[in-house]
């Protein structure tokens, strides 16, 4: 997979300043949800480093961005059922990770368009089923998140109804998220890295947009009791269809 000609550089004030801002918003949201940035981030960074490098940038971003809400929720985490779900979530999204890097432009626009609209009804019918789940559904759901967050972002809902139908909730299943996402992706990054998908361009873009995350995680953990959540969800909703959408014409337009 090629990651295209990307400069930091080349990147203009203006634009840098939109994205910061945006990034900052969407910390917020995932602090208060346990998902959202990494479905609204793509759909703001993929014009500045092109479809190939949205993946690789965002693993370094989501890193930051989750190393925030670790430290903001640490209290919280519920480490004995993290580490369940790491231990079916790492192995697998190193595998998915290495094949993410193979594929062609045209097919990560695919994947990411298909993901993001299949999010949305997965979400819905994950609420709906009322499942509960013991160790071994935790480790069964952090399997499932590995071997699909390896070439795609924004997947936090699976963790989030994993924990949940464990028992979790608030903070504690924010913060637990949190950690079961930041080792995700340094795992992604260091196979990115190793691959020569994720240059220093790439790297760096990532790494300033994790700093714009960091205030959010705190904004978020204070709003976590006081946002209306429906009014989230139905946002996000419109927002990931219509990304998905624009990926999809991409592909298509790419093919």
């Amino acid at each position: 997979m090629d990651a295209g000609a990307f400069s930091i550089l080349a990147v203009d004030p203006t634009t840098g300043l939109l994205v910061a801002m945006a990034a900052f918003a969407a910390s917020i949201v995932g602090g208060v949800s346990g998902y959202g940035v990494g479905l609204i981030l793509p759909l703001v960074i993929v014009p500045v480093v092109g479809i190939a490098g949205v993946i690789p940038a965002m693993a370094v971003a989501m890193a930051m961005t989750n190393l925030s809400r670790v430290v903001a929720f640490w209290r919280e985490i519920d480490l004995p059922r993290a580490r369940l779900a790491l231990a079916g979530a790492v192995p697998c999204c190193v595998v998915s990770s290495f094949v993410y890097t193979m594929l062609p432009t045209t097919a990560i626009a695919a994947v990411l368009g298909a993901c993001l609209i299949g999010s949305i009804p997965m979400r819905r019918a994950l609420a709906r089923a009322g499942w509960r789940v013991g160790p071994r559904g935790v480790v069964a759901g952090g399997a499932t998140y590995g071997i699909l967050i390896g070439g795609m972002t924004g997947l936090g809902a699976i963790v989030i109804a994993t924990f949940m139908a464990a028992g979790m909730e608030g903070a504690a299943l924010i913060g637990s998220d949190a950690l079961v996402s930041l080792f995700t992706n340094l795992v992604k990054v260091a196979v990115f890295g190793s691959r020569t998908t994720l240059d220093f361009d790439l790297a760096a873009a990532g790494f300033l947009l994790g700093l714009c995350t960091f205030p959010g995680a705190f904004v978020g953990r204070w709003l976590l009791r006081r946002f209306p959540m429906h009014v989230h969800t139905a946002m996000m909703d419109v927002i990931v269809l219509a990304g998905g959408l624009g990926f999809l014409w991409e592909a298509w337009k790419g093919a």
